[in-house]
C-alpha cells in the first residue's frame, strides 16, 4: 500500500456484534462507611464484589439490552480481562453511539453500591471508530449517562491532561503498530512510562478511578457511513483554510471498464494473433527488466499485461515461467487452462524457480505438481539442502497428500538419510495446532511406505529401519529427563556433572549401552551404541547443554551437544543457509573455510548440535592476549609472517571473510565474543543464532561483526592479508548475489513456519533479505559498497563498550 492512500471498511457494511474487552479498574476504592454511624470502622469495612455494567446508546437512546461483566471479588487490581459482546451491530451505529459504562459494588445496597459511571463516544470527530486502548475517568457517585451531550464524559477535559495522558494516546498508537517497535528503545521507554505513572500517583493521590477498556481492532480503519448512503457527509466547510475529509468509497474497488479492457485484451479469441507477436526493442527491455526483478516483487497491470501479450514468444526463456504464471487470472477458467497447457510446452526451468511455485503465492494444483516434477532432477544431496523448507511448504498445498508429500516420501524411502531428517522436520511441525492433521499424513505416509520395504544389503529390511529411526524420539525423551534432573541439582557447575554421569552409570544406565544400536539424528549414516558416561559433561550457562560422547559402531567416538530449553528451529535454518552458501561458493571454485556445523531441532525447546572442538574469542583473548599467539601455539613457523604458518593463516582470513558476508546477508545479530568460535586450524566460524534478519538485541549494531582483535590477526588494517581478507568478502559477496532468487525462494518457502524471527512479520523479514543483496547495484558497484561496509564495521566504537559489560555479565554468572 502506497504512503498516500488511505484504505479502510464502512460501518454499513459490517454484519458483525459490537465487541470490545473490559480489562480493568484503576485507582483506590472510596472506603465505605457503617450505614449507622456514618463512621469509618475497619472490623465493618466490607469486601468489595464489583462487577461492571455496559450498555449502547445510539443518539441519546438506549439500544439493545446491556450487558455485565462477571463478579470480581479478589484485589486491587481489580482485572477483568472479560471479553463482551453487545446484541447490536456495526452496521446499526450511528454517529453519536455511545457507550455507557457503570461500575457496581454488590456488596453495599442499590444505592450505596454505585462507584460511578462514565460515556465514550464510539467514533471520533472525523468519523472513524475509535480502536484500542481507552481509559475513561469515572464520575464517582454517577451512574452513566447514555444522553447526547453526555454528563459523565469519561474523557479527560483538555485543560486536565498532563504527561502521563499524552503518554498513554501514544502507547495506544504503538501497541496498534502505528508507532515502529524498536527492542532496545521499547524496553527502556517502557520502564520510564513506570516511574511517570507512580509519580503522578504520588502527585496528584488517588482520587480519581479509571476503567481500561480495549475496543476492537481491524485490518483498516472503520469509518462511518449510515446504511443505504452514498457519501460520507462532512462537516460543513467554513470560512478557514481548514482540510475537508472526504471518503472515497470506491477505493480499492474494481474499475469496470479498465476489467472489460483487460477482458477483451487476454481473450482467448487473440490467442492466434498472439502467437506471432513479436515484442520491439523498447518492448524487449522491457520485458529483460520484469525478468530480472527478485521473487518477491509484485508485478504491476501494465507488466502482467506485456508478458501475457507476448507469451508465445517467451516460451524459449525459462526464466519467463514464473513471471508469466503470475500474470494469469486463475479465476478465469478458460484462461487458466490455457496457461496449464503452455506452462507443459515451456523450455524446462531450473530447480530454484520450481521452488518459487510451491511458494503460497501458486495455488493451482497443476503449477504445484509441475513443480514437484522439475524437483525430481535434483540428486539427493541438493535435495537435502531443501528439505527443510520442502517439508514447510507442505503448509500451501491443497490436500493432505499432495504430490509434494508424496515426493518427499519417495524420495526418502531411497536414502536413509533424507528418511530421518524428513521424519524430524515433519515431528517437529506436530505441535502446529493448525496444519499437525497436514503433517501427521505424511509422518504415517512415511512410515506405511517404510515398513514395506524389502531387505535391503545389509540385511535390514523396512520395519527394522523404521524402529532405529523411532528409537531416536525414545532417546531424546530421555536426555530431556536427564537435562531437568541435571538443572535441579543445588551447586555449583561440578555438582551437575556429578550428577549427570550418575545418572548415566545408574538410573538410566541403558543409555551407556543401548539394546540394538541406533542410527545418529545429527548424521543418519553413522550408527551409534552409547553414551560414554565418563566422558560427558556440562556447559556453564542457563540452560545447562549437554556435551555427550556417543560410542560408533567403527569403535570410533562422535560428540553432540544436546539442549534443553531453547528453540533450535532458527539455529537449524541459519546453518542450514551456511551450509547451501558454502556449497554455492564452492561450487565457484571459492573456499571460504568454513563450519557448518550439523544442528537438528527435535523439539519447538530441544534438540541437538555437532560439537566442534574450539574456543571462544573471548576465552582465547582471556588466556593469550591475541587471536596471533593462540594460532601461534598450534601452528608456529618462525619464517612466516606473524609467526604462523601460511595455511593457518590463509584458513583464518578465508573464514573471517565467509562469515563476515554470511552474517550480513541473514542479518545476525548478538554477536560478541563468547559466540565466536576459533579451532586450532585456524577456521572461525559463529554459534547461536537466536536473532536473525536484522533483529538485534544491543543499540547501534554494526553492519558485521568484525572486532579488531580480528583485524589486528591479519596484520592491521594496512597489511596485505586484510586486503585479501576484503577481496574474498567482496567476491563472495558478488557469487551468493547471483543466488539470490534462490536463498529469496527458500525464505519465502519458510513464511508460514513457526520460528519467532520469521512468524513475527514474514514479509518485512523477507524484504529485509532482498535489500542485503543490493540488487539495484552491478558487480563494480557492490564491490565498493561492500569494502565501505567492512571500513564501518571495523571503525564502530560502540559495540565494543557492549562487549565489555557482556564479558562482566559473563563473569558473574
Amino acid at each position: 500500500m502506497g504512503a498516500s492512500e488511505f484504505r479502510f471498511f464502512l460501518s454499513c457494511d459490517i454484519n458483525s456484534p459490537v465487541t470490545f474487552r473490559i480489562e480493568k479498574l484503576d485507582g483506590n476504592l472510596p472506603v465505605n462507611k457503617s450505614t449507622d454511624s456514618g463512621v469509618v470502622s475497619v472490623a465493618e469495612e466490607k469486601k468489595p464484589e464489583l462487577y461492571i455494567e455496559c450498555a449502547l446508546y445510539i443518539d441519546g437512546a438506549p439500544f439493545g439490552l446491556p450487558m455485565s461483566t462477571r463478579l470480581k471479588t479478589t484485589g486491587p487490581p481489580y482485572c477483568w480481562n472479560e471479553l463482551i459482546t453487545l446484541s447490536s451491530k456495526y452496521r446499526d451505529l450511528t454517529a453519536h453511539s455511545q457507550l455507557a459504562i457503570t461500575v457496581w459494588d454488590m456488596s453495599c445496597g442499590k444505592t450505596e453500591g454505585l462507584i460511578g459511571g462514565a460515556t465514550v463516544l464510539l467514533f471520533n470527530s472525523k468519523g472513524q471508530m475509535k480502536s484500542g486502548k481507552q481509559k475513561l475517568r469515572l464520575w464517582q457517585g454517577k451512574e452513566a449517562d447514555g444522553s447526547f451531550p453526555t454528563s459523565t464524559p469519561g474523557k479527560v477535559p483538555r485543560h486536565e491532561r498532563g504527561e502521563l495522558e499524552r503518554l498513554e494516546k501514544l502507547m495506544n498508537k504503538y501497541e496498534r503498530g502505528q508507532i515502529k517497535s524498536i527492542d532496545w528503545l521499547d524496553r527502556l521507554m517502557l520502564k520510564s512510562l513506570d516511574k511517570i505513572k507512580e509519580q503522578e500517583s504520588s502527585k496528584h493521590g488517588s482520587s480519581h478511578l479509571f476503567v481500561v477498556i480495549d475496543f476492537c481492532s481491524f485490518e483498516h480503519r472503520v469509518v462511518f457511513q449510515e446504511s443505504g448512503a452514498n457519501l460520507f457527509i462532512t462537516a460543513p466547510i467554513g470560512s478557514t483554510n481548514e482540510f475537508v475529509t472526504v471518503w472515497d468509497t470506491e477505493l480499492g474497488k474494481t474499475n469496470p471498464s479498465e476489467n472489460k479492457q483487460l477482458k477483451l485484451a487476454r481473450s482467448l479469441d487473440r490467442g492466434i494473433i498472439d502467437r506471432d507477436l513479436k515484442p520491439s526493442n523498447i518492448e524487449r527491455k522491457s520485458i529483460q527488466r520484469v525478468l530480472k526483478y527478485p521473487p518477491t516483487r509484485t508485478l504491476s497491470g501494465d507488466e502482467r499485461q506485456l508478458l501475457w501479450k507476448f507469451r508465445f514468444s517467451l516460451m524459449s526463456e525459462k526464466r519467463a515461467l514464473t513471471k508469466f504464471l503470475r500474470c494469469v487470472e486463475w479465476s478465469d477458467v478458460q484462461e487458466a487452462k490455457q496457461a496449464v497447457q503452455l506452462m507443459h510446452k515451456w523450455e524446462m526451468i531450473d530447480v530454484c524457480d520450481a521452488l518459487e511455485l510451491l511458494s503460497p503465492l501458486f495455488e493451482s494444483e497443476e503449477v504445484r505438481a509441475y513443480a514437484v516434477s522439475v524437483l525430481e532432477r535434483a540428486d539427493d544431496e541438493e535435495l537435502q539442502c531443501y528439505l527443510l523448507q520442502l517439508v514447510q511448504a507442505l503448509r500451501f498445498e491443497r490436500s493432505d497428500r499432495s504430490c509434494l508429500s508424496q515426493f518427499l516420501v519417495q524420495r526418502a524411502l531411497q536414502n536413509i538419510e533424507l528418511a530421518s531428517f524428513l521424519r524430524w522436520y515433519v515431528a517437529v511441525e506436530l505441535h502446529d495446532h493448525v496444519y499437525a492433521k497436514r503433517f501427521y499424513s505424511t509422518y504415517e505416509l512415511l512410515e506405511e511406505n517404510m515398513i514395506k520395504l524389502p531387505p535391503g544389503v545389509n540385511g535390514e529390511d523396512g520395519f527394522k529401519l523404521w524402529q532405529s529411526l523411532v528409537r531416536q524420539t525414545e532417546v531424546t525423551a530421555q536426555l530431556c529427563s536427564i537435562t531437568r534432573e541435571v538443572r535441579n541439582v543445588r551447586g555449583n557447575t561440578q555438582k551437575k556433572i556429578e550428577k549427570l554421569r550418575q545418572l548415566l552409570g545408574g538410573l538410566l544406565s541403558e543409555l551407556t549401552y543401548f539394546e540394538e544400536p541406533i542410527r545418529s539424528p545429527l548424521t543418519p549414516s553413522v550408527i551409534i551404541k552409547g553414551i560414554v558416561a565418563g566422558e560427558s559433561t556440562l556447559f556453564k550457562s542457563q540452560m545447562h547443554p549437554l556435551r555427550l560422547t556417543f560410542r560408533t559402531e567403527d569403535e570410533g567416538s562422535c560428540k553432540i551437544i544436546f539442549k534443553k530449553g531453547d528453540d533450535l528451529r532458527q539455529d537449524q535454518l541459519v546453518v542450514q543457509m551456511v551450509w547451501l552458501m558454502d556449497r554455492l561458493l564452492k561450487l565457484e571454485n571459492l573456499d571460504l573455510c568454513l563450519t557448518p556445523y550439523k544442528v537438528l531441532a527435535t523439539g519447538h525447546d530441544e534438540g541437538m548440535l555437532e560439537f566442534i572442538p574450539s574456543r571462544s574469542l573471548a576465552q582465547i583473548l582471556s588466556e593469550h592476549r591475541s587471536i596471533t599467539s593462540y594460532l601461534q601455539k598450534f601452528h608456529p613457523d618462525e619464517h612466516a609472517p606473524f609467526g604462523i604458518t601460511a595455511t593457518c593463516l590463509d584458513t583464518f582470513i578465508k573464514s573471517c571473510a565467509g562469515y563476515s558476508v554470511i552474517t550480513y546477508i541473514l542479518g545476525i545479530g548478538d554477536r560478541h565474543l563468547d559466540n565466536l568460535l576459533l579451532t586450532d586450524d585456524g577456521r572461525l566460524f559463529h554459534v547461536d543464532f537466536a536473532f536473525i534478519l536484522g533483529r538485534d538485541p544491543k543499540p547501534f549494531p554494526p553492519p558485521m561483526k568484525l572486532c579488531k582483535e580480528m583485524v589486528e590477526a591479519m596484520g592491521g588494517a594496512e597489511s596485505q592479508y586484510y586486503t585479501r581478507f576484503k577481496s574474498y568478502c567482496c567476491e563472495a559477496y558478488n557469487i551468493l548475489r547471483k543466488s539470490s532468487n534462490l536463498i529469496l525462494n527458500l525464505f519465502h518457502l519458510m513464511a508460514g513456519s513457526t520460528i519467532p524471527d520469521i512468524a513475527s512479520d514474514p514479509e518485512k523479514g523477507i524484504l529485509k533479505l532482498q535489500e542485503k543483496f543490493r540488487l539495484d547495484m552491478d558487480d563494480e558497484a557492490c564491490i565498493h559498497f561492500f569494502q565501505d561496509l567492512i571500513n564501518e564495521s571495523v571503525s564502530a566504537l560502540f559495540p565494543q563498550m557492549v562487549e565489555t559489560i557482556h564479558r562482566w555479565a559473563q563473569y558473574w554468572r
